[in-house]
């Protein structure tokens, strides 16, 4: 119990250096502040949701003593709270019942669970995302057009003071492109980033021994089907102004991104039975980590899965190899 509880403490000092980082204005700090709800999501994961509780706690009260209540707020909401309960859906279970099959036959049985979805989770990350990236607009203002009025106060000083802009090109339209795709790009990164440090913080809780659950088959991630109709609402609304549409852009923006993700699966799966599965599936990640608009293509594939059942369809025909269930 106290080592648990001395882990959490360390955990939650990591992770609030690590947000607190970014005052300092260093490239690297970027870095940090991004992977900094790492520390207490291994612990969600590795000891269990309440030593990522008490950290984050202790953590947010440390920052508001030291710097002010902002930073308290900003803490618990874009780093603690997502951390807690991510990490809690990760751990998510239920025992499932026993077939039929297995009934009368004497023969013990390992208990079984059902465990939270991934997709789900994935709808979880969507949602931190959206309420991360407007709870940090809103500080800007509080209507479309102040917020941005400041995104493309804040770009011109960046784009003028580093003369960026390239040749040919006017910097009051860039500025003005690059303040409209702002609130977007916001929303992908911060799903982007909470996705990937609760793979990580699974992956070392795995490595660790820590992990007290199945590593999940990535390869068969979907959304609820649901969410298909829940994005074209948010494209639609995405149309209107005011606060609305610029929410909806943030909510749709990383909704494809999870789209992206599931095209990913579907590439992993419809490739079990190719020699050279490797080689491509580093292509394609390679393509879209150096060129950025191939994913545009896992999106689609994501979306045609979600709409005509790839991955189904290809498993009837074809069953996976036992000894390859996680990718």
């Amino acid at each position: 119990m106290m080592i648990g509880l001395l882990i959490a403490i360390a955990a939650g000092c990591a992770s609030a250096l690590m947000f607190a980082s970014i005052s300092s204005g260093a490239l690297i700090s970027l870095l940090l502040f991004y992977l900094a709800p790492l520390p207490l999501m291994l612990v969600a994961i590795g000891w269990g949701p309440a030593g990522a509780a008490i950290g984050g706690i202790l953590a947010a009260l440390g920052l508001g003593a030291i710097f002010s209540l902002p930073y308290l707020a900003a803490f618990l909401l874009a780093v603690a709270l997502p951390a807690w309960w991510l990490g809690y859906l990760a751990l998510l279970g239920r025992p499932v019942a026993a077939g039929p099959e297995t009934i009368g036959t004497g023969a013990p049985t390992a208990p079984s669970f059902e465990w939270y979805p991934v997709g789900r989770i994935l709808l979880w990350t969507i949602g931190f995302a959206t309420l991360t990236t407007t709870g940090a607009l809103l500080t800007l203002g509080t209507d479309s057009d102040t917020i941005i009025a400041g995104l493309r106060h804040g770009l011109g000083r960046i784009i003028r003071n580093s003369s960026s802009a390239p040749d040919g090109v006017d910097p009051s339209q860039l500025i003005d492109a690059l303040a409209t795709i702002a609130p977007a790009a916001a929303g992908i990164i911060t799903m982007m980033t909470l996705t990937l440090n609760l793979w990580l913080a699974a992956y070392l809780s795995l490595l660790s021994g820590r992990l007290r659950r199945p590593w999940p088959a990535l390869r068969a991630t979907a959304l609820p089907p649901m969410t298909l109709v829940a994005l074209c609402c948010l494209i639609a609304l995405c149309f209107t102004s005011g606060l609305l549409g610029l929410i909806a852009q943030i909510a749709s923006a990383a909704l494809l991104l999870a789209y992206a993700l599931t095209g990913f699966a579907v590439l992993h799966t419809v490739t079990l039975a190719m020699k050279s599965r490797g080689v491509v599936l580093s292509l394609a990640y390679a393509l879209v980590l150096v060129f950025g608009w191939p994913v545009i293509v896992m999106i689609a594939l994501g979306l045609a899965d979600a709409s005509f059942g790839i991955r189904s369809r290809y498993l009837q025909r074809r069953p996976p190899p036992l000894s390859n269930t996680s990718t």
